[in-house]
């Protein structure tokens, strides 16, 4: 094994005056939290919107496909904006605007039929395509103000927000819906995120321009590999560094990328049977209530944000020993994603509670090995953290397309979950042969076909 890394890790006695990076975290886990939160909002909100607008289950499929559509349409642009502007003003925008379409959609009540739906389908897409810069965004914070050896645990922390949203606010929307009507969830929810996009203006700032950071902090990330010029200065405000479409070229045409790409469609097809089909498939193949499902449902969530911390921190705590980037990133993928194919064995398990230990087993298995978005982090070129972050996100969320469509075709074709399953686990199988043979080594990618004249601004 290699016992060397892509940047120095400063001395563990490093006197730091202060911590600011985790404060940023703690926005980014917010933000992330709602955001998930604001996506689940149709389903939680579903069954009474269906009911109260008399849609059909065709209308509301096309309602509940409206955000997938857009968001992953919308990736390669908000890459641009946020390379093009900066984290900061383009997240504020992104969190405002989503906020805003999420707000509105609690007026879809006062209107009915065609138009009902009309507006509906159009709120949701908008919503997903303003959400679209979030996750590149947190990519690209991430970069700028956690040295690579903490970069991990970060990243899995951000990124596990998905799974808190579940345990924490479906909860309270269901509430809501019981309580005040399904329009109440979207106004909530809207006027929740449109308060947090005025507290990410005031609390959110480039390492450089943090009044809180110390010059201690400040020298720790930097030496540990953090790009802190990233959005600060003068550089967001300047002219794009690369031509956009010969850099989307030349990321696609990068072995590395296009093998994280690939592992990253791979594992998020676990992530959205859990999020779309799982339910049923605790109803129709293991014949449990719906109200028992609900809870059950619950489970791998937590499963989920537990196996997200834990292999962020066993990634950075190989880094931290002295093994390489690509040992560290890649030892937890592989063994979560060799977790995740034990759901298979569920073809051949008759007692229910041992199904959902082995279902949440799995996804404990996916979110140990969720590790994308670090290794964006870490390998994205410093001209372009926005549209490498935006790639990889299109990529992963084309699964969010293709898994309720392909799983639905083997349902109909079979009658039984049995091949769903082995679809999914095979799956896992993919994105393990993706970062063990395409990925190769994982390093930050320098550009050298699609840099401009703007390129000497650092």
């Amino acid at each position: 094994m290699e016992h060397t890394t892509t940047a120095a890790i400063p001395a563990a006695t490093t006197k730091l005056a202060s911590r600011t990076r985790w404060g940023i975290l703690a926005i980014l886990f917010i933000v992330t939290t709602v955001n998930y939160a604001d996506r689940a909002s149709i389903s939680i909100a579903g069954p009474e919107i269906r009911k109260a607008l008399g849609l059909s289950p065709v209308e509301m499929g096309f309602v509940f496909s409206a955000f997938a559509w857009s968001y992953v349409a919308a990736q390669l642009p908000g890459g641009w904006l946020l390379d093009r502007f900066g984290s900061k003003i383009t997240y504020f925008f992104s969190i405002f605007l989503w906020s805003l379409f999420t707000l509105l959609t609690g007026g879809v009540g006062f209107l009915t039929g065609a138009a009902a739906v009309g507006t509906l389908f159009v709120l949701r897409f908008l919503v997903g395509a303003a959400e679209a810069p979030s996750f590149p965004g947190n990519s690209r914070i991430t970069s700028a103000w956690f040295p690579t050896h903490e970069r991990g645990l970060a990243s899995a922390l951000f990124n596990s927000a998905q799974y808190f949203a579940t345990v924490l606010f479906a909860p309270i929307m269901g509430w809501l819906v019981h309580a005040f009507g399904w329009e109440s969830v979207f106004i909530v929810m809207g006027g929740l995120g449109i308060a947090l996009a005025f507290v990410w203006l005031k609390v959110i700032h480039g390492p450089k321009d943090h009044p809180s950071v110390s010059a201690g902090e400040l020298k720790y990330i930097e030496e540990g590999g953090a790009l802190v010029d990233l959005d600060g200065g003068k550089r967001a405000s300047q002219a794009p560094a690369v031509d956009t479409l010969a850099c989307v070229k030349e990321l696609l045409s990068n072995r590395m990328l296009l093998g994280v790409y690939i592992g990253q469609y791979c594992i998020n097809t676990l992530t959205y049977f859990f999020l779309t089909w799982f339910p049923v498939y605790l109803v129709q193949e293991r014949h449990m209530t719906i109200l028992k499902a609900g809870f059950v449902a619950s489970l791998p969530a937590i499963a989920g944000f537990l196996g997200g911390v834990v292999g962020g921190a066993i990634s950075d705590r190989l880094a931290k020993a002295g093994f390489s980037l690509s040992m560290s990133r890649k030892v937890p993928i592989v063994c979560g994603m060799l977790l995740s194919m034990s759901m298979i064995a569920c073809n051949y398990i008759d007692t229910d509670a041992v199904v959902v230990a082995v279902m949440a087993l799995a996804f404990f298995g996916k979110g140990v090995g969720a590790l994308g978005w670090a290794v964006v982090a870490d390998t994205s070129p410093k001209e372009a953290g926005g549209l490498s972050g935006a790639l990889f996100n299109t990529f992963g969320n084309i699964a969010g397309i293709t898994t309720p469509i392909v799983i639905g075709y083997i349902l109909q074709g079979t009658g039984s979950f049995a091949g769903a399953l082995v679809y999914v686990g095979a799956n896992a199988a993919v994105a393990i042969f993706s970062y063990v043979f395409i990925v190769g080594e994982i390093k930050r990618v320098t550009l050298v076909k699609s840099l401009t004249t703007a390129s000497s601004i650092v």
